[in-house]
């Protein structure tokens, strides 16, 4: 037997994977662009509650109501997360202001990470190359010998 909290599990999981990307990502993975309907979180919650509420044993006009219901839903909580997400943003830039904008996505950086290696030369901007900064250490090929000096 179905009740709210399944509903509203499906509805929160349709627009959680639109919102974070899962679905382009598993589009782009399988190559499959045939449903559009997944890619639209009113839809995609729409057509998912209609099936389980249909499977579930409801007649059409309450699996209906419920679907229209859950798609509209859907799209205050898409706002909702874009809202959080905008915060969470505005967050992380007042925390860490030398970094730029938040990246957590990797969807193409706005500004680059500063270079706190303290040298000009090597892994400049890497962990490696700031720890080389601090211990003094100087870049080595795989022979051993210092790889600056062949440049």
């Amino acid at each position: 037997m179905m009740n709210f909290w399944d509903i509203a599990g499906i509805v929160f999981t349709c627009t959680a994977a639109n919102h974070l990307g899962l679905i382009r990502a598993v589009q782009m993975v399988t190559k499959c662009n045939r449903l559009p309907i997944v890619s639209c979180v009113k839809c995609f919650s729409f057509w998912t509650v209609l099936i389980y509420c249909l499977v579930g044993g409801l007649s059409v006009i309450a699996s209906l109501a419920i679907s229209f219901l859950s798609a509209w839903s859907a799209i205050w909580l898409d706002l909702f997360m874009g809202i959080i997400d905008r915060l969470y943003i505005k967050v992380y830039d007042t925390i860490y202001p030398a970094t730029g904008t938040a990246n957590a996505d990797a969807t193409g950086a706005r500004d680059t990470v500063p270079d706190v290696s303290g040298h000009a030369g090597g892994a400049a901007g890497s962990r490696q190359g700031a720890a080389r900064a601090k211990t003094g250490t100087k870049d080595v090929d795989k022979d051993g010998k210092d790889s600056k000096k062949r440049r």
